[in-house]
């Protein structure tokens, strides 16, 4: 690993940059009372527990158009269809580190801005959790959560925002208003509507609210 001081010059696509290791300092963490839930997925990344959703849609179709590039490109197998696809590769991975970073400055800054932390879905149960069509494998499989994950936890490092963890298990199932969990609750991939209650919500939105709700019960040392 780097150590304080060191500077490496290093090219990337015929550009030389510059890496600097810096010492940032971390603000404690305050003692919070509430959580922004934070709910991930295909169509739209991420989902906060406010209601704001932030579309996949762009990205999406970019994968999408580089998948069959790049299938039209392997078959070709020369050096310059391998020096193209290398390209798209690239350019695929930067659009997609550039759409975290922007996702998880702007959830931090919300949580921050209101005196919240932040709720995220344990990992371990999220591919249970997230329900994937045959023709949307690929794309949930490649998808950044992991990355997203990390951008979230160190911003909220820096800016002195608690992050929790909680089982995402049923929180796409579950009424956010009155608790009632079943299957029927889920008419389509987009739409909830609970069938106790009658509560209608965006499906993403309301499974961010369970996030939420669950983070406020669960033990948490501030």
């Amino acid at each position: 690993g780097r150590v304080k001081g060191q500077a490496d010059v290093v090219l990337v696509d015929n550009v030389f940059y510059l890496l600097l290791v810096v010492d940032l300092p971390e603000p404690p963490q305050g003692k919070v009372v509430d959580f922004l839930g934070v709910d991930l997925g295909i169509k739209n990344i991420a989902t906060d527990s406010d209601g704001k959703a932030f579309s996949g849609g762009h990205l999406n179709s970019l994968r999408k158009r580089h998948f069959k590039l790049r299938q039209r490109l392997q078959k070709k197998g020369t050096k310059s269809a391998k020096r193209l696809l290398k390209k798209r590769r690239q350019k695929e991975s930067r659009f997609a580190q550039d759409v975290n970073h922007w996702i998880s400055k702007q959830l931090v800054q919300r949580a921050k801005g209101t005196g919240r932390g932040i709720a995220l879905e344990d990992l371990k149960g999220i591919r249970e959790r997230v329900t994937v069509r045959k023709s949307q494998r690929r794309q949930h499989h490649s998808w950044a959560f992991y990355q997203l994950r990390r951008y979230i936890e160190y911003k909220a490092k820096l800016a002195g925002v608690p992050v929790v963890y909680v089982n995402p298990k049923y929180t796409s199932q579950t009424c956010s208003k009155c608790g009632h969990r079943d299957k029927k609750n889920r008419p389509t991939r987009d739409d909830f509507k609970c069938v106790q209650c009658g509560y209608v919500a965006p499906a993403d939105h309301n499974a961010a609210e369970n996030i939420r709700r669950a983070a406020v019960n669960q033990p948490y040392a501030g």
